[in-house]
C-alpha cells in the first residue's frame, strides 16, 4: 500500500462556524461532538446521547439538513471531515466526539474511502488532540478490517483496508478510544436483544441493529474499561439485556501494535 502523505497542521479559526450553538444552550461538562449524525447510525447516536442527558453537538456539512433531522435539540456546527480547518470550531470545549461517518466506497474520489474513512477520521484525531479538553474519542468502524480479502474490499475501493488505517491514527494518537466494530447493520429496534462482543476481528458473522451500535457506543463514553479498547458486535438473540458493566469488563485493552494487513 503507498504511503500517505501527511496532512498539513490545523489552523484555528472560531469564525469558521456556521451555525449558532445557541440553539441548544451553552456548552457544558458532559458535551458530545457527533460526526457523521445525519446518517442511519449517527442519528440513533444522537438520539442515545440525548436520551442520556447530554448536551450533544452535531457536525455536518449543512445546518439545514442537521436542523431538519434534529431540531433545536442539539447545537449545530457546519463542518466537513474532508477540511481540518472546518473541524476547529466544532471540536471546541468537546469533552467527548463520537464519529460514525463513513463514505459510501462509490468511486468518487472526493467521497472515497480514502478520502472519509482515512483522511477524515485522521482530521477529527488531529482536531480531537489539538482542542485539548477531549477525554474520549469513540470511533464507529467494521467488522473485517483485518482481512484484505474480504468481499467489501473489493467491491468498495477498499473500504476495510482505509477504514483499518483510520483506525490506527485513532490508536497512535494518545487519546482514550474506543473502536467499535458492528457487523452487518441493519435499520430494526434497538434494546430488544443482547449484544455480544468479540476481539480480534475473528468472530463470524452477524446482524446488529444500528440503534444497539448507538447504545455501544454511548455506554462506552467515559467508561474506564473500554478505554484503548477495540471491539466487534453483533446482536445476541439469545439475550434480551444487556449488562453494561460486564459487557465491557469482559474486554481488553490493545495491544501497541495497531493491526496490520
Amino acid at each position: 500500500m503507498r504511503l500517505i502523505s501527511i496532512l498539513s497542521a490545523l489552523v484555528a479559526s472560531v469564525s469558521l462556524v456556521s451555525g449558532s450553538v445557541a440553539h441548544a444552550g451553552e456548552q457544558g461538562a458532559d458535551l458530545v461532538l457527533v460526526a457523521g449524525a445525519t446518517g442511519r447510525t449517527g442519528r440513533h447516536v444522537v438520539t442515545e446521547l440525548l436520551a442520556q442527558g447530554h448536551t450533544v453537538r452535531v457536525l455536518s456539512r449543512s445546518e439545514a439538513s442537521a436542523r431538519e433531522a434534529f431540531g433545536d435539540t442539539v447545537q449545530v456546527v457546519e463542518g466537513d471531515v474532508r477540511d481540518p480547518d472546518s473541524l476547529v470550531p466544532a471540536v471546541a470545549g468537546v469533552r467527548y466526539i463520537v464519529s460514525a461517518v463513513g463514505s459510501s466506497g462509490r468511486a468518487d474520489p472526493e467521497n472515497s474511502p480514502e478520502a472519509v474513512d482515512y483522511h477524515g477520521v485522521r482530521n477529527m484525531v488531529e482536531a480531537a488532540k489539538a482542542a485539548g479538553t477531549v477525554e474520549h474519542f469513540v470511533l464507529v468502524s467494521s467488522m473485517g478490517i483485518t482481512q484484505p480479502t474480504h468481499p467489501l474490499n473489493r467491491f468498495a475501493n477498499n473500504i476495510l483496508l482505509w477504514k483499518g488505517l483510520g483506525e490506527n491514527a485513532l490508536r497512535f494518537s494518545g487519546l482514550d478510544y474506543t473502536i467499535v466494530r458492528p457487523g452487518g447493520l441493519v435499520d430494526e429496534p434497538g434494546g430488544k436483544a443482547g449484544i455480544r462482543a468479540g476481539q480480534g476481528d475473528t468472530m463470524e458473522q452477524g446482524y446488529i441493529p444500528r440503534a444497539d451500535v448507538a447504545r455501544v457506543c454511548v455506554a462506552a463514553l467515559g467508561n474506564p474499561a473500554a478505554n484503548r479498547v477495540t471491539l466487534e458486535v453483533i446482536g445476541d438473540p439469545d439475550r434480551d439485556t444487556v449488562d453494561w458493566e460486564a459487557f465491557f469488563a469482559a474486554l481488553e485493552a490493545d495491544s501497541q501494535e495497531g493491526i496490520s494487513f
